[in-house]
């Protein structure tokens, strides 16, 4: 539990909305943040994965946040963004999400380890939540985001 604090000794997260429940991703990992645009089907691929866009000459696959936890999909909005992230100098990868709302700074005393079940089929894509301002944010684990996504 404490290598999991002193990994996110003061770390800004981007909150996203998704599912109307809160979630955050480490600011480190976004590169850019941009309007829902056109995204071009690819045949036979996963259900989460929706396609790829092509942002300035380069093209990157985007994937349905919603789809990969198994919510339900809904109707994009005005408020829906992609969010264009880079993990460990690995290419980039667009996320759906349902809304942007803002940064938040969080230090280790805000930031708890969620107990799951080892036996739980399911991956682990929250491994800790943050506490601001009375409100809890889920953060996500992007690396298990996508570890998994060649076995789903």
């Amino acid at each position: 539990m404490e290598e999991l604090r002193a990994a996110y000794e003061t770390t800004q997260f981007i909150v996203v909305k998704l599912n109307d429940e809160q979630y955050g991703i480490d600011i480190k990992y976004i590169d850019n943040i941009i309007r829902m645009q056109q995204i071009y089907r690819v045949p036979k691929v996963q259900q989460f994965i929706k396609g790829v866009i092509n942002l300035r000459g380069e093209v990157i696959p985007v994937i349905s946040i919603r789809a990969k936890m198994g919510f339900e999909q809904v109707q994009e909005t005005k408020a829906t963004r992609i969010i264009i992230v880079k993990l460990d100098g690995n290419d980039a990868v667009g996320l759906i999400v349902d809304e942007v709302k803002e940064v938040v700074t969080l230090d280790a005393s805000q930031i708890e380890k969620v107990s799951y079940d080892a036996k739980e089929e399911k991956p682990n894509y929250v491994p800790a939540v943050g506490k601001e301002k009375g409100e809890l944010i889920s953060l996500l684990d992007l690396h298990t985001l996508f570890a998994e996504k060649e076995n789903s």
